[in-house]
């Protein structure tokens, strides 16, 4: 299947429905969660640098705002499209509800590559785009946050835009933005840390101690970076590493500490680190190269039914949204590979930003301490509650993970009702 060819929003009702069926649910009991309640594509006109007009395009979905808000990042890639969007947004509504904050799912996007524009020409789009989703935008309506290719920076720029239009400064209309404008302690390493709490309490389920296992991880970002100290501190051993530029193995453990020096420096990439011996490979060959647990943080639609057969990893736990296929997912299911899913497993970053919220709404500052003990907690009581019904209804973590999620969700849109 190729790229073009594939839905990640077919995806999304595929899982619901399969939740569905396990909790018993008739249609109009979960019928409202596999349509977005609003659906915004705006065009948008940016001066160039040179004087030209160059036209972007943009989208905002929001899934649900059933729990609360609608909450969920911006992406800026030159290959985001309509149907990613959905689907994001939709992962945010369950991760939300599956983790217990009162949060419906957004998501939002530029089509464009930000490595092509200048520093001045990107925060134009920015706040461009800012301007046109604005009337969605608010603290007690859709809340934005980084995605691929965003930043605290970026964030910055669309507080700041939302603040000019509003006349005073309004912090809780992003997270993810810079401490010194109310961003909080923890948020930037807040997703790779919860990816690393999720791995901490499904090798206590499997009695597997960290320090005998060895761990790949797709993707070098945010995400990837984060979980990669964090796994190394663990006592993990990670041999294999890549990003968009490739990837590198070492089957005695590659040296993660040197790696994130390498890393730290502003435009570097895997293809960046050198050091003697080292094995250069393709992120095809990463995905499948000998580990036994493989963490995909990049980007959705990396396992798939082409590449599921020969996954060597007998733990997967999902870093980025989407990275499986429904074709992929069904194939490591009858392989007998335990994936921790996504909406479980990267929920660290949502959790962080709704403490960042609450911070900027009260006007308090918590330190990372509290932060990190709270996110702790938070992780683990929905583990337990998606690994008791795993293990109850003999069902995947994906599965169980939704059916918890769509409970709750279940649950708010009774409670409400239906206006009118």
């Amino acid at each position: 299947m190729s790229i073009n060819q594939y839905n990640p929003y077919e995806n999304v009702i595929s899982t619901i429905k399969n939740a569905a069926d396990l909790l018993e649910l008739e249609e109009n009991d979960y019928v409202a969660t596999m349509y977005p309640e609003r659906e915004l594509k705006v065009h948008f006109p940016v001066r160039m640098d040179d004087n030209s007009v160059r036209i972007f395009e943009g989208y905002r979905v929001q899934h649900s705002s059933s729990r609360g808000p609608c909450k969920g990042g911006i992406r800026f890639h030159p290959e985001v499209d309509e149907n990613e969007v959905k689907a994001l947004a939709a992962w945010m509504t369950f991760k939300c509800a599956l983790v217990g904050i009162p949060y419906g799912g957004a998501k939002g996007g530029v089509k464009v590559d930000p490595a092509t524009l200048s520093r001045d020409e990107l925060e134009r789009m920015t706040r461009r785009y800012t301007a046109m989703i604005l009337p969605l935008l608010g603290p007690g309506k859709d809340i934005p946050a980084p995605d691929v290719n965003t930043n605290a920076e970026i964030m910055g720029w669309i507080m700041d835009t939302y603040s000019m239009f509003n006349g005073y400064a309004v912090p809780g209309v992003v997270t993810g933005k810079p401490i010194e404008i109310g961003g909080s302690i923890g948020r930037k390493e807040a997703t790779g840390r919860g990816v690393s709490i999720a791995l901490r309490e499904i090798l206590k389920k499997m009695d597997i101690a960290p320090d005998t296992m060895r761990v790949a991880i797709q993707g070098m970002g945010n995400v990837g970076s984060s979980f990669a100290k964090q796994a190394f501190e663990m006592g993990l051993k990670v041999v294999a590493a890549g990003d968009i530029s490739g990837g590198i193995y070492e089957p005695e453990g590659l040296n993660v500490p040197d790696i994130l020096k390498c890393l730290s420096v502003q435009g570097n990439l895997i293809e960046d680190y050198n050091t003697d011996g080292l094995r250069r490979i393709s992120n095809e060959e990463l995905l499948e190269t000998d580990a036994d647990i493989l963490v995909p943080a990049a980007m959705e639609n990396q396992i798939t039914e082409e590449n599921a057969g020969r996954i060597r990893a007998r733990l997967i736990v999902e870093g980025a949204n989407g990275p499986t296929t429904g074709e992929g997912d069904a194939i490591l299911s009858e392989r007998g590979i335990t994936v921790v899913p996504d909406i479980l497993a990267n929920s660290g970053g949502v959790i962080v930003s709704y403490f960042e919220w609450v911070q900027n709404i009260q006007a308090l500052v918590w330190d990372e301490e509290e932060i990190n003990r709270t996110l702790d907690r938070i992780m683990r009581k929905a583990f337990e509650e998606v690994f008791d019904l795993h293990k109850e209804k003999k069902v995947t973590l994906r599965t169980a993970a939704y059916a918890v999620a769509l409970k709750r969700l279940v649950q708010a849109k009774r409670a409400r009702g239906i206006f009118p």
